[in-house]
C-alpha cells in the first residue's frame, strides 16, 4: 500500500506513511520502521545504509586516534611526574 501512494507520485514519503498508517492503525514511525527494515533485508536501502558505514569507519578511525592520544598523554604525565619529583629532590640535597 505504502509504495503504491509512493508511485503514484502525489505524496511524499511522510504522507503516504500517514495515509497508510491511518488506514490500517498504525503509527506512521512504525511503518517507517518496517518500509527501512524491509529495503535493508532486501538490499535496496540506498545512499543512507552506504553513508553510515562511511561513518562508522571514520568512527571507528577516530576512536582509534583517541585511544592512541590518551596513551601518549598519560605516558606524559607519568614523565612529568617523574622529573617533577626529580627536580624537588634535588633541590632538597
Amino acid at each position: 500500500m505504502y509504495r503504491g501512494r509512493l508511485a503514484e507520485g502525489e505524496e511524499s514519503k511522510l504522507g503516504a506513511r500517514r495515509h497508510v498508517g491511518s488506514l490500517l492503525g498504525l503509527n506512521p514511525a512504525t511503518l517507517r520502521n518496517w518500509v527501512e527494515e524491509a529495503e535493508r533485508a532486501g538490499g535496496t536501502r540506498g545512499s543512507g545504509a552506504a553513508s553510515r558505514s562511511g561513518d562508522s569507519e571514520e568512527v571507528r578511525a577516530l576512536k582509534k586516534r583517541v585511544t592512541e592520544l590518551e596513551r601518549a598523554n598519560e605516558i606524559l604525565k607519568t614523565a612529568s611526574a617523574f622529573f617533577a619529583q626529580a627536580e624537588l629532590d634535588r633541590r632538597l640535597r
